[in-house]
């Protein structure tokens, strides 16, 4: 696959930032369930991409690691943006949260394949926390900082899986079938377990937990269907098992997934 779109896009992009000064008002006040969830979401955004860079750097494709490392680098953007909004209200960033570590620990060991499968846990729950925040925050300068990560998010997810379907193409069925599973499991958890630390901030944003749970596995669906074979069967049988136990229904088929997953965000940044 060539990734030299990606990288012009991630490269235009790039180009828009320096060119633009970023606000930074004072003065703001958010509930303060709000600014605890913020502080924990702007940890998880600040990292220095490490093991994804190295990762890349091992697949031995030079446009898909100069893509790696401004996708990084927007990333870094977003954890800049959050600690401007901390500020606003009154509050700082903090170093760090158990999720966050749990999540590293998660990543670690592994190859391309796992870092990309454990980086999309985290866009799909951010997508729809950066539209809560987006749509539930009241305040415009809030507001205008979660749509913009948003938009930026909702480019990320096409340039993991695209990655992601060419790491899985040529796994056979067993193969896929088992990893389809363990990364609907993880969604499924990730969802739960987000839901549930985020649970007063949700409110505050007019979201609940079960509502946030759902939404991110409604996202994942038809991301987890394009990645695993070619109509999807790895992924409706997995999904079929964690649906079973979690509610969620089994994946759009893959020739489905882009208008699956444009409508889905669309409907949920109305919300």
């Amino acid at each position: 696959m060539d990734f030299q779109q990606h990288l012009a896009t991630f490269e235009e992009h790039a180009r828009r930032r320096a060119e633009r000064t970023e606000p930074r008002p004072l003065g703001g006040r958010l509930p303060q369930a709000l600014v605890r969830s913020i502080q924990r979401f702007q940890a998880g955004e600040d990292g220095d991409g490490t093991r994804f860079i190295a990762a890349a750097t091992r697949a031995g494709d030079p446009v898909y690691l100069a893509a790696v490392r401004l996708f990084e680098a927007e990333e870094h953007s977003h954890a800049v943006r959050l600690a401007n909004v901390l500020r606003y209200a009154g509050a700082a960033p903090i170093s760090g949260h158990w999720t966050k570590t749990v999540f590293n620990l998660v990543r670690r060991g592994g190859g391309l394949r796992l870092e990309l499968m454990t980086l999309m846990l985290a866009e799909v729950v951010a997508l729809r926390y950066y539209m809560a925040l987006r749509n539930g925050s009241g305040d415009d300068y809030v507001a205008d900082v979660a749509d913009r990560i948003l938009s930026d998010e909702e480019r990320h997810v096409p340039f993991l899986l695209d990655r992601l379907r060419q790491g899985f193409a040529g796994t056979p069925l067993v193969g896929r079938v088992a990893a389809a599973g363990g990364w609907w499991m993880l969604m499924a958890g990730t969802a739960l377990v987000v839901a549930h630390d985020h649970g007063n901030a949700l409110q505050a944003l007019g979201v609940t937990r079960r509502r946030f749970a759902t939404d991110v596995l409604r996202l994942f669906r038809p991301m987890a269907a394009s990645v695993f074979g070619q109509r999807g069967i790895a992924g409706r049988i997995a999904a079929g098992r964690i649906g079973r136990q979690t509610g969620a229904t089994s994946p759009a088929r893959p020739s489905r997934m882009a208008s699956s997953t444009d409508r889905g965000v669309e409907t949920l940044r109305h919300r």
